[in-house]
């Protein structure tokens, strides 16, 4: 459920700054975030998808950074070697932080609005991010100071994005498995979960439904880097089959005590949801038109 349309912009950030603080703890176990090998090959898999190749950048930025997950995996491959994330949350900035000191990775973290950035002009040569434009309130804002911050022809990304038809077209794998699922935890003989538990309790678990803001069509995300001046516009999709799957699985685990889902249904559901996004890859995305998929991935570049 998105934030209701009377939300105003200041409402719809604060509620992310409170929902994401209480989630930062659990945030990476609740999503499968790794920094390994297999978490390092999916960020890159998402970075040659929007850049066509897997170049090397001086001083990147990351929008709504999180915990990590795409600048600490893109620094240990050496795609950036210098690597500035910034994030609404405190928390989530907070989290991040002990994960690079746990991966012995320096990254500079600031607490800051996107649509508001703290840096100079023609500051970086990377400006990117992952699931983050769909909580903005003021989008071509943020594409202003995105071109304002970016050096003269440098690259821009943003994967993860919630398409409009392909959300509408994963609740139905959703809602199925919301039914499923007190059979599948009796079959499992798993204990129903407690509401919020990877939320930051059932009080943070309620504000999750307020903190969606938008889901875009490819024409509705390549207008808006074209409003803000880039140029090379590309959107393109990523995941359906894989997304189905993966979407059923979640929502089953998401019903249980986590320490009662066998580990055999885990490795199930982690091995066929990577096998599924090769079939994905090699078949379907080049194929299909991006609107169906789950999630968008839009990319372009600064005029020089």
């Amino acid at each position: 459920m998105p934030a209701p349309a009377s939300a105003t912009a200041d409402e719809i950030r604060s509620v992310n700054a409170s929902y994401h603080d209480g989630a930062a703890a659990g945030y990476d176990a609740k999503w499968g975030i790794d920094y390994g090998e297999v978490g390092r090959e999916q960020v890159l898999g998402k970075v040659r998808k929007a850049l066509g190749g897997l170049p090397s950048f001086g001083r990147s930025l990351e929008i709504g950074a999180g915990t990590g997950y795409f600048s600490l995996n893109m620094l240990q491959a050496g795609v950036v070697a210098d690597a500035v994330c910034t994030d609404i949350s405190l928390g989530m900035l907070d989290a991040l932080e002990a994960n690079a000191r746990r991966l012995d990775v320096e990254v500079d973290t600031i607490v800051c609005d996107a649509e508001q950035l703290p840096f100079e002009d023609e500051s970086f040569d990377l400006v990117f991010g992952h699931a983050v434009l769909h909580h903005l309130p003021d989008l071509d804002r943020a594409f202003g100071e995105f071109r304002r911050v970016l050096r003269p022809g440098g690259r821009l990304f943003f994967a993860g994005e919630p398409s409009r038809y392909g959300d509408r077209i994963a609740d139905v794998p959703k809602r199925a498995a919301l039914y499923a699922a007190p059979l599948w935890r009796a079959l499992l003989r798993a204990s129903p979960a407690r509401n919020g538990h990877r939320d930051g309790g059932e009080d943070n678990h309620r504000l999750e439904a307020y903190v969606d803001v938008h889901a875009f069509t490819p024409d509705q995300l390549g207008a808006l880097a074209r409003r803000g001046g880039f140029e090379d516009v590309r959107v393109r999709g990523e995941e359906l089959l894989a997304n189905w799957f993966g979407w059923t699985n979640r929502v089953l685990e998401a019903s249980a005590d986590p320490d009662e889902v066998p580990w055999a249904w885990k490795v199930y559901a982690f091995r066929g949801y990577l096998a599924l996004q090769e079939v994905d890859r090699r078949l379907l995305e080049p194929r299909l038109p991006p609107a169906i998929f789950y999630n968008l991935i839009v990319s372009a570049t600064k005029p020089f």
